[in-house]
């Protein structure tokens, strides 16, 4: 006799999710079956991290369904959504300062009645994540005290601690540099052939979603249009009929797996010389932390400039919706002597400079060095938070570089509306510009 199959851990059926009026996701289908490692992936407001939501029962379905090993999500209790389902998200505010040990130990609550205490095998088994995770010798030690890579992986380990079948991240690697993106998805992807757990991570970046996902699902103004292995799925048209950039499609000759190689390159026009009561005001960012500033100025009617960035990048993908030009580099790629060239063209023309508060690696840590030569001439403002101690990625070459530019004359700023009156007084000519909706970006 045939013993019956388990239902798989997720199974998402004509699922239509809408906030308002807006569709967030339409008409989805999405199987994904015990230790198979699924990248949703696609452009800024696809539906990623709407489809995420909608899987841990944050979100309502207006029609389809969402179940998760054969029972509908809104069915399970949130004690049994928390022993099924564990949960990494984009970002995690870190409040109390407790020994990383013990936060860790949060995702055995779950497991727990009111009175309980976390058993020794617990402990022991948290003490082999941190192992595991190369944080063992910060057990003791306060989740403040941690680096931006380091608090990334202590989350990882809660999530990990809570021994779920189902594993779904949101966007994991956007805040860190190459090196921390690698490391953090090769130990997701060990765990997943380790152990059979079932994961569903929110990647932007294709590359990466190739090199360690099973089947790529991209989506595109909240449809599915590709799911596949990455094989099946990468290729030169799916890029410019979604992203709307040009690549070529290579083969990694060790894994024989595919890789794009984009080369839409938008600089500014040497010809185009603003006025200077409206700019440019130049932003160095990346992976996410410029997006909002960009945002900002071109809604308070600036003209703007950003870079250098890498083609896939989500702040490369707001600054293209946006009409910004700036200096590109491919992915994962240093910044190219070229690509800087091009990033100094736009700093010369700025009569602002702006820093984001980025996550700095080997990679990018050109950006800050390219800024230093013209601080003494050109008015710039660095966002402070977080502090630049937690976003280096570059053994202590980031906080030097950031404070060479301090030395030369660049001035701290709190907040974006602090940027935003320093900036009106920079520019005395143009209008302060006052608070405004935020517009919608693909």
């Amino acid at each position: 006799m045939t013993a019956a199959r388990s239902p798989p851990p997720l199974v998402v059926r004509r699922t239509t999710v809408r906030y308002g009026d807006r569709v967030g996701v339409q008409d989805l289908d999405l199987a994904v079956g015990a230790g198979e490692f699924v990248a949703l992936t696609g452009p800024n407001g696809s539906g990623k991290t709407t489809v995420l939501r909608a899987v841990l029962g944050f979100l309502s379905p207006t029609q389809g369904s969402v179940e998760v090993f054969g029972r509908p999500v809104e069915a399970l209790s949130i004690r049994e959504r928390a022993r099924t389902i564990a949960w990494v998200p984009q970002e995690e505010s870190l409040r109390d300062d407790v020994p990383l040990e013990e936060y860790v130990l949060y995702g055995r609550y779950p497991f727990h009645s009111f009175l309980d205490r976390e058993t020794p095998a617990e402990r022991a088994g948290v003490r082999a994540l941190l192992r595991e995770l190369a944080l063992e010798d910060r057990a003791r030690d306060g989740v403040l005290s941690l680096s931006g890579g380091e608090r990334q992986r202590a989350v990882l380990a809660r999530a990990l601690a809570q021994e779920t079948p189902l594993l779904l991240l949101d966007e994991p690697t956007s805040h860190l540099d190459i090196g921390h993106q690698l490391d953090l998805l090769s130990r997701v992807r060990a765990r997943t052939r380790a152990t059979g757990v079932a994961v569903v991570a929110a990647l932007h970046d294709l590359n990466l979603a190739a090199r360690f996902a099973d089947r790529i699902v991209v989506l595109s103004h909240g449809r599915r249009v590709a799911d596949g292995t990455p094989s099946a799925v990468l290729s030169v048209e799916l890029l410019a009929r979604v992203w709307g950039v040009g690549a070529d499609l290579e083969r990694d000759r060790r894994t024989g797996l595919p890789y794009l190689v984009p080369h839409q390159i938008s600089v500014a026009p040497a010809s185009s010389e603003p006025p200077a009561s409206l700019g440019p005001v130049h932003v160095v960012g990346g992976g996410g932390a410029a997006a909002p500033i960009l945002r900002r100025l071109v809604d308070a009617g600036y003209l703007v400039t950003a870079g250098a960035l890498h083609l896939l990048d989500s702040d490369t993908e707001i600054a293209q919706a946006l009409g910004v030009p700036t200096a590109l580099e491919s992915p994962f790629a240093p910044l190219g002597e070229e690509v800087r060239s091009r990033h100094r063209a736009l700093l010369s023309r700025a009569k602002v400079i702006t820093v984001a508060p980025f996550a700095v690696g080997p990679s990018n840590l050109a950006n800050l060095e390219d800024v230093g030569p013209f601080v003494a001439r050109t008015p710039t403002y660095l966002l402070r938070s977080p502090p630049i101690r937690e976003r280096d990625f570059a053994e202590g070459r980031a906080e030097v570089a950031y404070g060479e530019l301090l030395r030369a004359g660049a001035h701290e700023v709190d907040d974006l509306a602090g940027l935003m009156r320093e900036l009106a007084r920079a520019l005395p000519n143009s209008v302060p510009p006052a608070p405004a909706a935020t517009r919608e970006t693909p």
